[in-house]
């Protein structure tokens, strides 16, 4: 039996690609189970653009979670895994950096026997496209990320490549033991890291990331920006490093 997948979309402003990417995953996928948008009161009126593709009538397995307090991409994930319905739970992006072209080929890993899917930049097939110059998408962040999971890699397993990858598919059920933990991109690490410890079956998947198609980015303008959200992932990696309990 095939397994249902429950996608789970973290959103702040991001009013001008929400419905596109809603649309792109029906396209994507043979069969849609549920796609949940969880969003963080965007000041965008995301959440309304949602409700208004609710009300249509034409997205029936669309649902939206409207979180008004305690905000973060992590926790909004972890609430749209709780919400969850389908065997299966993955998450993306909501800018197109990650194109939902990609979730029938991890979701067809899990169904053959893999416990969690990873769509990587750097395993061979994948890459970042970085033609469109301009401050979200700098020749600086690009580096700094390769750096980043180079020293991850060292630190941590060497047999896994992208630490700070945020596109993934996964059994529901791996998340009965292991809970998200941090702020914003270093949960990845995290789980990841747990994953492998925990002996589940994990397999990373090529892709092309991509500039954001609209909107401002979350993760930094600068290269201030990027040092500072890359020092949470340095704090995370040497705390996993000193962990035993996983």
């Amino acid at each position: 039996m095939k397994n249902r997948l429950s996608v789970i979309l973290p959103t702040y402003n991001e009013a001008e690609n929400i419905r596109p990417l809603i649309d792109a995953i029906k396209e994507a996928l043979e069969e849609v189970h549920e796609v949940i948008v969880v969003d963080d009161d965007s000041p965008d009126k995301t959440w309304e653009v949602v409700e208004d593709m609710i009300k249509s009538g034409g997205y029936p397995f669309l649902r939206l979670e409207k979180r008004l307090k305690d905000h973060g991409l992590t926790k909004s994930i972890w609430r749209g895994i709780e919400l969850a319905t389908g065997d299966v739970v993955g998450w993306m992006d909501c800018d197109f950096s990650m194109s939902p072209k990609y979730l029938p080929v991890l979701l067809s890993l899990i169904n053959a026997d893999y416990d969690v899917a990873v769509g990587s930049r750097f395993v061979l097939g994948g890459r970042w496209r970085t033609e469109k110059r301009d401050p979200e998408d700098t020749i600086a962040g690009v580096v700094l990320s390769r750096l980043l999971n180079l020293f991850i890699q060292v630190c941590l397993d060497h047999r896994f490549k992208d630490y700070t990858s945020g596109f993934v598919v996964a059994r529901k059920k791996i998340f009965d033991r292991i809970k998200l933990r941090g702020d914003y991109g270093e949960y990845f690490i995290d789980f990841i890291y747990r994953v492998l410890k925990l002996n589940y079956h994990v397999v990373e998947v090529p892709y092309v990331w991509r500039p954001r198609r609209a909107g401002s980015s979350k993760t930094g303008t600068s290269l201030s920006d990027y040092c500072r959200r890359g020092w949470k992932y340095i704090v995370t990696t040497s705390r996993l490093i000193l962990t035993r309990k996983f």
